[in-house]
């Protein structure tokens, strides 16, 4: 055993080396890996080794074709889809956590994991202007929370489900522009895809609250249930704003649970002067926000906050003898709340982040990301050669050059080919969009300039 924690100290020193070493010089490699299908496979053994291997040997493997075959998220230049960041305390508090390797199924397999969780999604909670009855639990990524969300609804609007399954009249709405993962998980609890009802947008991309009024009025005229409405704080293709207090009036109004997916926007809660676009969302029944998007969390965190935790706890709640413990008011078993049994120690890294950072480092981050898209929109504004498409409330840009989809989509190609940068691409109004994403911990004014020049100069 000695001689196996040595060997582990000798290469854990050599990899917290590594790692400095790259995220002091992110920017010397190239955002993409410029590898074919297949390449890592075949440059790999069809068979794992009989004897074991050194760390030097894996190591050298790792350097020489595994990071060379990295899309590097991480990277400052990285501007595609959504920021998912993570900063130096989150990856210590990743260490420790698979040093600890606790399994939080209920609260005596891991006190630390269980009450730490609490704390630090309180913290979270109390920085977002939530209030106190929201009950916060950590989920892997915005898919599972918002699928946890649909389950409370259904288990409110019909708490049969849990034993006969779910009725073929269950309707859930939301957005046209909302996340795919909401028809998803639609799917995956028996609702069916049929039964989501994509409400149309205004032309800030937004859902229109007088098309969702109709919607539910033709639905319950049908003789279906309105069970669900998700509005979205941050869609994905525009970073788009649904008008919660509204939608809040109707989901009210018919009995609906309100699950609003903030898994990106979230985070700039915590900026005061970011607040008033989030007006609403303390009448939600649910909301969820992605820690490993834009609060420099390890992937994956997805911070799950209701203000009906008994309903969650209703829905799954499933105990077999073996699991049983002694009832204690403030003992929270947290596999209670969902369907992983299993539950990683996410919360220390959280924990790291929010200590570390800080709730005004935070927020200097936040605020200096949004006024960096800002710049980069007013310069696409400013070239008669590009329009942008959308509003830019937060910290994405969307634009395109004024011209065919096809020269838009060779523009986009041709930036991403330089390997300096990664942005995507959307399509809005049946025209292709470039997207232009701020968030990584590591991006600077200098680095977003840049991006514009390149641009420009392609």
């Amino acid at each position: 055993m000695s001689e196996y924690v040595n060997d582990f100290r000798r290469a854990g020193h050599e990899v917290v080396d590594w790692i400095a070493d790259f995220l002091e010089n992110t920017r010397d490699y190239p955002v993409l890996p410029k590898i074919k299908p297949g390449e890592l496979i075949d440059a790999l053994p069809r068979s794992g080794p009989e004897k074991g291997e050194s760390f030097e040997a894996i190591l050298a493997d790792f350097r020489k074709l595994i990071v060379p075959a990295a899309t590097l998220w991480n990277h400052p230049r990285f501007m595609a889809y959504f920021p998912s960041t993570s900063s130096t305390p989150a990856i210590l508090g990743e260490m420790l956590a698979a040093a600890l390797n606790t399994n939080a199924i209920h609260w005596k397999t891991s006190p630390a994991s269980t009450e730490l969780e609490q704390v630090s999604l309180s913290w979270l909670r109390q920085w977002m202007n939530l209030p106190d009855e929201f009950f916060g639990v950590i989920f892997d990524t915005a898919s599972v929370s918002s699928m946890h969300a649909i389950a409370a609804a259904r288990e409110l609007a019909d708490p049969e489900a849990r034993e006969n399954g779910a009725r073929r009249d269950l309707v859930v709405y939301a957005a046209d522009q909302a996340h795919s993962s909401i028809a998803k998980d639609a799917m995956a609890l028996g609702i069916g895809r049929r039964n989501v009802r994509l409400i149309p947008s205004d032309a800030e991309f937004r859902m229109r609250p007088d098309a969702l009024a109709a919607a539910i009025e033709q639905d319950l005229v049908a003789g279906r249930k309105p069970i669900c409405v998700v509005a979205t704080v941050g869609t994905t293709s525009t970073t788009s704003i649904d008008p919660v207090e509204a939608i809040a009036e109707i989901a009210e109004r018919h009995g609906m649970w309100l699950h609003v997916d903030a898994a990106y926007a979230g985070a700039a809660c915590i900026v005061p002067e970011l607040r008033p676009l989030f007006a609403g969302i303390e009448r939600a029944d649910s909301l969820v926000v992605n820690a490993h998007k834009w609060l420099f969390t390890t992937m994956d965190l997805s911070a799950f906050f209701t203000r009906r935790p008994e309903v969650l706890r209703r829905a799954f709640s499933l105990v077999p003898e073996y699991l049983r413990t002694a009832k204690d008011p403030r003992a929270v078993n947290l596999m209670d709340y969902g369907v992983p049994l299993g539950r990683r120690f996410r919360s220390l890294k959280l924990w790291f982040v929010l200590r570390y950072f800080g709730r005004e480092g935070l927020i200097e981050m936040l605020r200096s990301h949004v006024r960096w898209a800002q710049e980069f929109a007013a310069m696409v504004d400013a070239d008669p050669r590009f329009e942008r498409i959308a509003p830019a409330p937060l910290s994405v840009v969307c634009f395109r050059l004024k011209g065919s989809d096809q020269e838009n989509q060779a523009l986009l190609d041709r930036v991403t080919a330089t390997g300096k940068f990664f942005l995507s691409h959307t399509v809005l109004n049946g025209r292709f969009v470039i997207r232009l994403a701020i968030g990584n911990i590591a991006t600077t004014r200098e680095d977003v300039a840049y991006a514009w020049e390149l641009i420009r100069s392609i």
